[in-house]
């Protein structure tokens, strides 16, 4: 399964970093393709759309997503949670494509983050590393309709995320930001879960086999959700970073 590729323009900067997607410069770069099942399976097609935009300047790796979705909901507020127990988007970057020492973003609809890092993937042995923040992150969120409301239907919702060179750097051999025409490793993925209405509120249906508590490791869950992608897998398992996007910064 071929890797989608993406071609990162360089623009003038700083972008402005709301969760609305207005500065002008978005407007101007392209969309991702539509988000795909994890498997890359067509007939499991994503029922909501999901696309990303990128771009790049002096200062950060900037990531914008669009996110369809009737049910706006998130319960998480504490930074660092295990972010996907909620519907959320998630972010995985390996600078220098060696599949070793990588980094993982995950956001929800309230606008809480989780940041964390792998030395290898789970399946070599890897253990994760938690909160290792970026400190001069930048993420905002914002909701086309209401939040946690299930009396309406919204539009969905979306995201703006600023990674700094200077932060990323420790995950490439050669540091950051990239040169014109190199390229990274990056995919997106969108969790989202199954759920039902109690009392009026969204309640998740929750996973079976082992227990969030013993493993972070999403693939180890027995999940009634979907896993959509920006670039396919050909596995229920986006710790395979081999197989994740190629990002050309031009």
């Amino acid at each position: 399964m071929m890797p989608r590729r993406y071609e990162c323009r360089r623009v003038k900067g700083p972008l402005k970093i709301d969760g609305s997607m207005s500065d002008p410069a978005w407007a101007e770069l392209p969309w991702t393709d539509d988000f795909a099942d994890i498997t890359g399976d067509e007939a499991l097609k994503p029922y909501y759309r999901t696309r990303v935009k990128m771009a790049w300047d002096d200062e950060y790796f900037y990531v914008a997503a669009e996110l369809e979705e009737p049910h706006v909901w998130g319960t998480i507020t504490k930074k660092n949670e295990v972010m996907f127990e909620d519907n959320d988007f998630e972010v995985f970057i390996d600078p220098d494509c060696d599949g070793l020492n990588y980094y993982e973003f995950e956001i929800n609809a309230l606008g809480t983050i989780w940041e964390l890092s792998l030395p290898k993937p789970y399946g070599e042995g890897g253990v994760p590393i938690l909160g290792c923040n970026l400190p001069g992150l930048k993420s905002a969120v914002q909701v086309r309709g209401s939040l946690n409301d299930p009396s309406d239907e919204d539009e969905g919702w979306s995201v703006e995320i600023a990674f700094p060179w200077k932060d990323l750097a420790k995950y490439h051999k050669d540091g950051a930001p990239p040169k014109a025409g190199d390229i990274w490793k990056v995919n997106f993925s969108r969790v989202q879960w199954e759920h039902e209405v109690v009392d009026g509120k969204y309640v998740r249906i929750p996973p079976h086999g082992t227990p969030l508590a013993e493993s972070l490791n999403p693939e180890e869950q027995e999940h009634p959700e979907n896993n959509w992608v920006w670039s396919p897998q050909g596995a229920v398992n986006m710790h395979l970073p081999l197989r994740w996007g190629e990002v050309e910064f031009c």
